[in-house]
């Protein structure tokens, strides 16, 4: 076995220490954040506060968990994301897998629609008009339906699907399935590592949207988290700490907005382990060929 030469180890030094500094970058903010939602009032106003809690305080959680509005928000929140994530998974994956059909007539002119919304929109105010006009305002298809479908994710799966041996699904239709069995029996059990990929890429979108709630939703009730957490961090305080004594509402709003980005982080930190394994190869195999 031959020894790294001289030259290779070099690189591989300068390597580590780029992304070791990359590392760090990417996760010094949310490190301090975790960091200032458990600290004091007096610590992080004073600017104590780095990678370690400072003056350890848990009266910012005990006011979000009592709050009312925080909870309804994220549980608006999971409704939206599970539901708008099923409906573009559903609508990607069936325009992906015919898209993905050379002998498909009127192919080119499909794709080039899709292509064509990746430069070119409507506006912001014609939108408005349309999803009012189609009574989906103050509903949850005012999220779901217009951002059903990402290009790039449905270039990326039409890629993957067009890498497919084409023996698997002649063999299915001699032994009689439809075009829907063939999707369902054997492309889809075949395309794990791209759907649980498209599956983190829309959950993170979803979980993380704002603006079409904060538009198209005016009813508070119906906002979700990330529109409550919006709120905070432009000055707005929340209801149910009237109650609360001077300390307390000090102490809130020192650290408020800390604590709910930890509180809407977390699920999706929770379950990118759980699709890590798939998410660079879905990401590769779709990309092979467009």
């Amino acid at each position: 076995m031959n020894r790294p030469t001289r030259g290779y180890r070099v690189f591989q030094g300068v390597n580590g220490v780029i992304l070791t500094l990359v590392v760090v970058v990417t996760l010094y903010p949310f490190v301090n954040i975790v960091a200032r939602s458990f600290s004091g009032e007096r610590q992080i106003r004073a600017g104590e506060v780095t990678l370690w809690p400072k003056g350890f305080n848990l009266t910012t959680y005990r006011i979000v968990f009592g709050d009312g509005a925080f909870w309804r928000s994220y549980g608006n929140t999971v409704l939206y994301t599970v539901v708008s994530t099923i409906v573009a998974m559903t609508l990607t994956t069936i325009y992906a897998y015919v898209l993905s059909k050379k002998d498909l007539r009127g192919r080119g002119a499909l794709i080039g629609i899709a292509v064509f919304t990746m430069f070119f929109s409507g506006g912001l105010i014609p939108n408005y008009v349309l999803i009012t006009s189609l009574g989906m305002k103050n509903s949850i298809w005012a999220i779901a339906l217009p951002n059903a479908i990402s290009v790039f994710n449905l270039l990326v799966m039409k890629a993957f699907f067009e890498n497919m041996p084409a023996e698997l699904e002649e063999a299915a239709q001699i032994d009689g399935l439809s075009t829907y069995g063939i999707l369902w029996r054997i492309v889809l059990p075949l395309s794990k590592a791209v759907i649980a990929t498209m599956l983190l890429f829309y959950t993170v979108s979803f979980w993380n949207s704002w603006f079409s709630a904060f538009l198209y939703m005016d009813r508070t009730e119906l906002m979700p988290a990330t529109v409550y957490l919006r709120n905070l961090i432009a000055g707005a305080t929340t209801g149910s700490n009237a109650g609360a004594g001077t300390d307390q509402l000090s102490q809130a709003a020192a650290n408020i907005q800390s604590v709910t980005i930890v509180l809407t982080a977390l699920p999706i930190l929770a379950v990118y382990p759980f699709v890590q394994r798939y998410f660079v190869s879905g990401v590769m195999l779709g990309a092979v060929k467009g």
